[in-house]
């Protein structure tokens, strides 16, 4: 069984009136968010905490999470709060009357700043022009543009410290935390780096990360200089002080940083891991719960027809995919087995005393939530369901979401889910785990044991049972990724029995 720390106490999370999810994989685990948006808010975390010189560090005090992260309304109202910009200076008016309407009409629609007052600009900028054209290009950087409607949900690509800020919304024109985006799985994820080991070997590139990007320059430079209103968040809670995913992600986040590419390059690769190994976490710690091996993924590499390898495949992800459904019954079951609760049973009051006992450990039942017979069983048996129907609001569909957003999972050629990795997922993997070239056979063992991914014959023997395993089969998704990896320029067959994985991006130095 896996030890935890002790939950936050009773009203630190007042949205949250159960609180089973939260005990196993954390709070919170959100499915209705993507690999960017996750590691934008994973950046603004790690920003505030560096602010405070705490990067990284949690002092041994893992609970409460603290931090104050940015919010820089004065340079979203200018980037996306109207388009008016781009329509003046289109126009090619004289700059004066340019400055003029657009500072007017700004001063008149900004939200969320003390001050309405953009007049600090002119000083800034040799001509309206220029600031247009600097708005024109900030803009074009953000990321999934199409996806956030709102202007004050929307945000630029992570230059740097001034291009991190909070998902907010605006009620009335006062800013309020927005949950929708930004759902507290960065935070997971900070805790989790901050946990792992090369926690310290990370730091430096994330300092190197926030400062001296040109473009983030530009950025500070249409802020004025004020104390910004920062309210302190923090909610999250990671249940383990330690565990092997931690350690699995800060490694792979590592060994893309030290390739030492540009960030426009980096940062695609940190996200699609991030939620790689967050859709990790979740499984191997159900898995673990259960008393389960950790879990497997046969991955087909596509192709047009069907083939056994994909019905493995959608198997293999049905199978992975009700797991944490699993999970949620083996801990109510061994909340039946626990001696305080079977020690309540013998008693003389056993419902009230069992009814204490869920209130104590789950938060539950509150208020009218249980209305049936003072009986222990059937309060157990509501309490189940009502966890499952509860987990199966979000928490369960995380596994489907991240894998979806990471390129694992995939309903390309056929209707039903199931593992089928994409460019970018591969991509990631490589540059994560092969410093400069690895004979491919050992790359597709290293898949395995590291991630659990089953591509080729070996770790098909090894992960199926005999009944469900062909050799040939896999020997053909094995010829069909190696042949995919080539046209990458990311494999080099030297001879009939000599194939290389290569990374391309690595600093070769001999």
């Amino acid at each position: 069984m896996l030890e935890t720390l002790p939950p936050p106490p009773v009203g630190h999370h007042p949205r949250n009136d159960m609180w089973v999810d939260e005990q196993i994989w954390g709070h919170r685990l959100w499915d209705s968010t993507t690999p960017w948006l996750i590691f934008l808010e994973f950046l603004g975390v790690a920003e505030a905490c560096e602010r405070a010189g705490k990067l990284l560090d949690d002092g041994g005090t893992p609970y409460p999470l603290s931090y104050k992260p940015a919010r820089r309304m004065y340079a979203r109202n200018i980037l996306y709060n109207g388009e008016s910009v781009s329509r003046i200076a289109a126009r090619g008016g004289s700059d004066v009357a340019s400055w003029e309407e657009w500072i007017g009409l700004m001063n008149e629609r900004a939200q969320g700043i003390p001050v309405r007052d953009f007049s600090y600009l002119r000083k800034r900028f040799g001509s309206f022009r220029d600031f247009a054209s600097l708005v024109t290009m900030l803009r074009s950087s953000t990321i999934e543009s199409g996806a956030n409607k709102r202007w004050s949900s929307r945000f630029v690509f992570p230059f740097g410290r001034h291009a991190l800020y909070e998902d907010l919304n605006l009620v009335n024109g006062n800013p309020s935390r927005e949950y929708i985006n930004f759902g507290l799985p960065g935070e997971l994820i900070y805790q989790m780096l901050c946990r792992s080991s090369v926690a310290a070997a990370l730091r430096p590139h994330f300092l190197k990360a926030f400062d001296g990007d040109p473009c983030d320059r530009l950025l500070k430079l249409i802020e004025p200089i004020y104390d910004e209103d920062r309210q302190s968040r923090g909610n999250s809670y990671l249940p383990y002080a330690q565990h092997s995913c931690f350690d699995d992600l800060g490694r792979d986040w590592l060994a893309v940083f030290e390739l030492g590419l540009p960030r426009f390059d980096a940062y695609p690769h940190l996200a699609t891991l991030g939620a790689f190994h967050l859709l990790r976490y979740q499984l191997v710690v159900a898995a673990e719960l259960c008393q389960r091996p950790a879990p497997s993924f046969v991955c087909e590499v596509v192709v047009p027809k069907k083939t056994l390898v994909r019905e493995l495949a959608v198997t293999s992800y049905q199978r992975n995919n009700a797991l944490p459904e699993r999970a949620i019954e083996a801990y109510v079951a061994g909340i039946a087995r626990s001696p305080e609760w079977l020690q309540a049973l013998a008693g003389e009051t056993p419902f009230t005393d069992c009814r204490r006992i869920l209130i104590d450990r789950v938060r539950w039942p509150a208020g009218d939530d249980y209305d049936g017979a003072h009986d222990p069983e059937m309060l157990l048996a509501e309490f189940r369901r009502a966890a499952v129907n509860r987990h199966r609001n979000h928490v369960a569909n995380v596994h489907r979401s991240y894998g979806i957003g990471a390129g694992l999972v995939s309903r390309r050629g056929t209707t039903r889910l199931r593992y089928a990795p994409t460019d970018a997922l591969l991509k990631a993997l490589i540059l994560a785990n092969v410093a400069t070239r690895m004979d491919y056979s050992a790359f597709l063992t290293l898949l395995y044991d590291r991630y659990g991914l089953v591509i080729g014959e070996k770790e098909a023997e090894r992960a199926l049972d005999q009944e469900e395993f062909d050799k040939k089969a896999f020997q053909a998704n094995s010829g069909r990724l190696e042949r995919r990896l080539r046209t990458l320029g990311m494999l080099r067959r030297l001879s009939d029995a000599c194939a290389y994985i290569e990374n391309p991006l690595a600093r070769i130095t001999q």
